[in-house]
């Protein structure tokens, strides 16, 4: 095993955005990344991801680790389940998730993501 350690925030120049447009539902969210971490190969990432309210179709082809730290979200699947993520909350989103999220109030996450 290989110890990698995730460096705080401070040094990384953010990198800013949004959704695509086409999958905008709600609002104008804005998304701010800290990408802490990325492979050799670049398919594994970690660091830190905050967006402004608002609500986009989410279409996952990777996997990725999730704990929310702070603010409000909500994540639904296209079969209709829904859940109200806050501050504390770890959760996976694996490959083929097909659904929404909608930011209640600005929402900032620790994640790490797995591409194919």
């Amino acid at each position: 095993m290989t110890l990698i350690p995730l460096p705080g925030l401070d040094g990384i120049t953010p990198e800013t955005g949004g959704p695509a447009a086409d999958r905008v539902l709600s609002g104008a969210p804005g998304f701010t990344t800290w990408n802490g971490y990325e492979s050799a190969d670049g398919k594994r990432f970690a660091g830190i991801w905050r967006t402004t309210p608002g609500s986009w179709r989410i279409i996952y082809d990777e996997w990725e680790y999730c704990e929310i730290l702070e603010g409000e979200s909500v994540v639904a699947h296209d079969d209709g389940r829904s859940w109200t993520l806050k501050a504390g909350d770890h959760f996976v989103i694996e490959p083929g998730f097909q659904g929404s999220w909608t930011v209640v109030t600005t929402t900032t996450k620790r994640y790490v993501v797995i591409l194919p």
